[in-house]
């Protein structure tokens, strides 16, 4: 073992203080300026593709990074790549700040999200590799934390500064402020050498594309086709709520939206439970029971004009995103041999945060689009559509996704 590594097990105090902030400044870095960035974009009065290729920077991030993470896996020592991703994230975020040139603000973020993406994984195998498995949630559990601080910033601007901050390019900079500071806080992590030094690599592996032949199984290949095509209602919430928060005229937009993802850190303590009692079929239906109640709030909170209903939306993301999509990782694991599981769990997140919600960007900027009015959008139709879309979903997926034995708890 390398110099500086820890073994998992006799991990101190003082590490883990240190792999709870790494995970805290990670997520809050993104969060500040991703959660009201439609708004943004709607105040720039770009085109529905520049929006759609914009907010999809994400998505292209996530489609590449499994490159990155390949090459980092075989030379580099894991805190140092996390430093030099978080540099190049910043220097993008701040230069996307500055300007007005959307062809410009596309290529800034994408650039950004091909550093940023990786961390994702990259900053749980730090912790994993200086964690026993069982202490990892309650550090990973500090990304979250981080997600929904990154309110604050909003808040301090507003309240304290007396200046608008979401829908402007403020949120851009204290992403790039906060990467500043999580380089600085990475370089004092504990050594993580390279897991794979030494070993070959191919970008079959990498996408995880061995996993395709587990399609074989119908159920199997039901799942992976619903979990993209769930992407395109939720891309709806997830990449464009804050447009809806803005012409709704709501003054704190990402304070608004994370309230979803402070629910969620008390929806995913719920999903273990869940399976045990219900299965995994069940639960993952729930999920999808889930969708349909968020899009049919906000469909009939803006018909019978009662906006309170618009957080019941909100707040239930959690169980959307424990339910169905952490659920479906769960499901992953169970019906992927132990050889292909790792890829398969990457493989399952191109499908979904990739080419999901690529393509789910753009139909739901097209829809937006289609119901432009002289005096914004006419949102009430805009939720319908999602709204039955997600019960068709719903239905075909509890028709086609039969009963598998070996999901149904023990008990039954």
């Amino acid at each position: 073992m390398q110099e500086g590594a820890i073994t998992p097990g006799h991990t101190s105090g003082a590490i883990k203080i240190k792999l709870s902030v790494m995970l805290f400044l990670q997520y809050m870095m993104y969060a500040v300026w991703w959660v009201p960035l439609a708004a943004y974009l709607t105040n720039l009065e770009v085109s529905s593709l520049e929006k759609s290729l914009i907010v999809s920077s994400m998505a292209i991030g996530c489609i590449f990074s499994p490159v990155v993470g390949m090459l980092a896996d075989r030379f580099f020592a894991g805190q140092k790549v996390l430093a030099v991703l978080n540099l190049i994230n910043a220097v993008m975020l701040f230069l996307a700040g500055t300007t007005n040139n959307t062809d410009f603000l596309f290529i800034c973020l994408v650039i950004a999200m091909l550093g940023y993406m990786p961390s994702w994984s990259l900053t749980s195998s730090i912790a994993m590799a200086h964690l026993d498995s069982e202490q990892f949630p309650k550090v990973r559990i500090f990304g979250s934390i981080g997600w929904v601080a990154s309110g604050i910033f909003s808040v301090i601007f507003i309240q304290l500064l007396q200046l608008d901050f979401d829908g402007t390019n403020l949120p851009f900079y204290c992403g790039a402020g906060v990467s500043l500071v999580a380089i600085a806080t990475n370089l004092t992590l504990p050594n993580t050498p390279p897991p794979a030094k030494g070993q070959k690599g191919s970008l079959i592996d990498a996408f995880g594309l061995r996993s395709v032949e587990l399609m074989k199984d119908r159920n199997f290949a039901v799942f992976i086709v619903f979990s993209f095509l769930s992407m395109i209602p939720f891309a709806m919430y997830f990449s464009f709520f804050s447009e809806f928060l803005l012409h709704i005229k709501t003054k704190y937009i990402s304070v608004t939206m994370n309230w979803g993802v402070l629910a969620e850190m008390g929806f995913l303590l719920l999903v273990p439970p869940a399976i045990k009692k219900f299965g995994l079929r069940k639960v993952m239906i729930f999920g999808l029971v889930a969708l349909f109640i968020r899009y049919f709030s906000f469909f009939t909170g803006g018909v019978i004009s009662q906006s309170w209903m618009y957080y019941i939306g909100i707040l239930i993301h959690g169980l959307i995103f424990g339910f169905f999509y952490v659920g479906g990782q769960i499901y992953i694991d169970k019906k992927a041999p132990a050889e292909l599981k790792s890829q398969a769990q990457g493989f399952i997140f191109l499908v979904t945060f990739g080419a999901g919600l690529l393509v789910g960007n753009f139909i739901c900027a097209k829809i937006i689009d289609f119901y432009k009015t002289n005096g914004g959008y006419n949102w009430d139709a805009i939720w319908g559509i999602i709204t039955v879309s997600s019960a068709v979903l719903l239905i075909a997926f509890m028709l086609l996704f039969k009963k598998d034995e070996s999901l149904i708890p023990k008990n039954e």
